[in-house]
């Protein structure tokens, strides 16, 4: 979904969280490891290659979420509710499913995870909600979601303002969902992270947490590091100057805990090109993130923009090499 200008302010009150701390090969780079955007962050290289493409009579973009599948190839969640599944190399569609809910209505999917049997983990914006598919694009289960966080007037979430990021956290039994942006009532820095606990087979309503943002941004996506933290994106938009895109990474073990890895507009622009004003122009709608593997000390990890089918946006995506700190 297109992110916000702006926040808007809400009243402070936050009563019931604890605190979180917080390639085509056509136009593909070669990696180059010194193309540095931190200490922390160097990017390799970027591919515009799905930018304004079909297949199988489907638009390809509007890219939301990513998940590495266990095939090896990379799953890319749609916000129109295709599920596409990609060649990892270069990114070239292999087959695309048509995601509903239980009447057949399309979702507004932003989250995804591949989970260790096959099964796809999807949130939906729209109540919110969780619901597992088969691989075939059958729904097996829906998980419970708190009151607080349905759309209002059922809850206090605002609209399109829900689950934006999913991520399942090593060893598989604690699954995560970030809220884009703010509940009415609580302060206009503060998202909440619910956790869902795997019991039995199936999950069941865990903890919830605060994760406080930089002013003006929301979470666009959130994926888990191998010793259990978080990769937390963090993403605004203004009109006339462009997107703000910023990775941290958020400790769960310690209050409001998180640590800047880069800001994207400091990354080298490869001699990329925007259609609408940028900070950089290397930078568009990024929503989707994924952790693919390691390399030299350093996660190996896959944005993707969302381009909301505008002809100013880009469908883009982009190879980063990060470091993180160790777990303590």
């Amino acid at each position: 979904m297109p992110p916000r200008t702006r926040l808007a302010l809400l009243a402070a009150g936050l009563t019931a969280a604890t605190c979180l701390t917080a390639a085509g090969p056509a136009q593909a780079h070669a990696p180059d490891t010194s193309h540095a955007c931190s200490p922390s962050v160097s990017i390799d290289r970027f591919s515009d290659a799905l930018d304004k493409t079909t297949y199988e009579n489907t638009f390809v973009g509007n890219f939301s979420a990513l998940a590495l599948d266990r095939d090896g190839s990379l799953a890319a969640l749609s916000d129109r509710s295709s599920l596409f599944r990609l060649d990892a190399r270069t990114l070239k569609p292999r087959s695309v499913l048509p995601l509903t809910d239980e009447a057949g209505t399309a979702l507004d999917s932003e989250g995804l995870v591949v989970d260790g049997d096959g099964t796809r983990l999807v949130t939906s914006e729209t109540e919110p909600s969780i619901r597992r598919y088969s691989r075939t694009g059958t729904i097996l289960d829906r998980l419970p979601v708190p009151d607080d966080l349905r759309v209002t007037p059922a809850g206090r979430a605002q609209p399109n303002g829900t689950f934006e990021g999913l991520t399942l956290l090593p060893g598989g039994r604690t699954l995560v969902a970030s809220m884009e942006y703010p509940l009415s009532g609580d302060s206009a820095d503060t998202v909440r992270f619910q956790t869902w606990d795997r019991h039995r087979g199936h999950f069941r309503l865990g903890r919830q947490y605060s994760y406080r943002t930089d002013p003006g941004l929301g979470v666009s996506e959130i994926q888990a590091t191998p010793d259990g933290r978080l990769l937390v994106l963090e993403r605004g938009f203004t009109s006339g100057v462009g997107n703000t895109v910023r990775l941290y990474l958020a400790d769960p073990r310690h209050a409001l805990r998180k640590t800047l890895l880069t800001d994207l507009a400091t990354c080298p622009t490869l001699g990329a090109t925007a259609k609408q004003p940028q900070p950089n122009p290397l930078l568009d709608n990024i929503e989707a993130m994924v952790i693919t593997g390691r390399a030299h000390g350093r996660l190996k990890v896959v944005l993707a923009s969302d381009d909301n089918q505008n002809a100013v946006q880009t469908t883009r995506f982009y190879y980063l090499r990060v470091r993180v700190t160790p777990f303590f």
